[in-house]
Formats: structure tokens, sequence, C-alpha cells
């Protein structure tokens, strides 16, 4: 589906407007403390004029059949980039933790590379330790990953998914 960068977005984060837009699809979730399990995801990203990007993600995970099974995990932050050409991506979850990513993007192809810069947990949150995330656009899908460290465990494959624009 083709589609528009939006003309009042702020010059700063136009280099990004192909993220723009409301995203549906599914991925897979796992870890070594956790089954496999295939999920559903709504990924909206938005501007307003200022030099961000707003994310907000909800997932659900699918029974084997495809049906929803139950709420997973959320997520809201922002992107935007810095004064140095880097990209921060700031992400906080209702199990009591934020993340802020550093990273670049590839000047001629849609994708960012982010990893952790920082994480902070609360005294309740499970331990997570690091993650890199990379998102990119695939034959107009937004395509991403996210390998993590938690639980003692190294950095290692979490999440996949492959989203479609719907909006």
């Amino acid at each position: 589906m083709p589609f528009e960068i939006d003309p009042t977005m702020n010059p700063a984060v136009a280099p990004l407007g192909w993220m723009i837009g409301r995203w549906e699809g599914v991925g897979v979730v796992g870890y070594p403390d956790m089954d496999s399990r295939n999920f559903g995801q709504e990924l909206v990203i938005s501007h307003d004029g200022r030099p961000f990007l707003a994310i907000e993600s909800h997932t659900h995970l699918l029974n084997e059949d495809g049906s929803k099974d139950r709420d997973s995990a959320r997520e809201s932050g922002f992107l935007r980039f810095l004064d140095n050409g880097e990209i921060e991506l700031l992400l906080v979850h209702p199990t009591g933790i934020l993340e802020m990513y550093v990273g670049r993007r590839e000047v001629d192809r849609p994708v960012l590379d982010l990893a952790t810069d920082g994480v902070m947990r609360s005294p309740a949150a499970r331990d997570y330790t690091a993650a890199r995330r990379m998102y990119g656009l695939v034959e107009q899908k937004l395509l991403w990953v996210m390998d993590m460290a938690a639980e003692g465990h190294p950095m290692q494959s979490h999440a996949s998914a492959q989203l479609t624009r719907v909006g």
C-alpha cells in the first residue's frame, strides 16, 4: 500500500515518516523461561507536528487456531532524533520497566537498529537488563525483531512480528 509523508510532519522526524500509521499483524514470542507462542499486535505510530513520534503497542496471545487467547504486552513511548544524528526510543511498560534505546537509521533504507542504553525497573519488575530492536519496511510491511537479556540469560531472540499498515 503506497503512502505519502504528511506535509505537516516536523522535518526533524520526516526521515522516519515510513513508520507512521496504524499497523496490525502477527508474530512469535518466546524465551528460555517461556513457551513460544504466536501473538497479534496493533502498533500505532503517530506525530503531532513536534519533533518526535509517539508509539503505542498492544499485543495479545493467540490460541493455536489463531483466535485471541488473552491480552499480553503493552508499551508506550516516543522516538526522536538526537542532535548527534542518533535516534532515541523511550518506552514504558505497565510491568514496571522503562527502557531507553539509542541507535541509528540506515540512510539509504527504511531500517532502524537500536540497543538499550539504559533499563530501569521497579522492585517488582522481572530481572531485565538489556535489549536490541530492529525495525524495517520490507515490501510495505513493517517487520521488527527484539533480542533481550533477562532472568540471567544472555542476549537472545525474544520476539518478532510482521505488520501491515491498516491506517
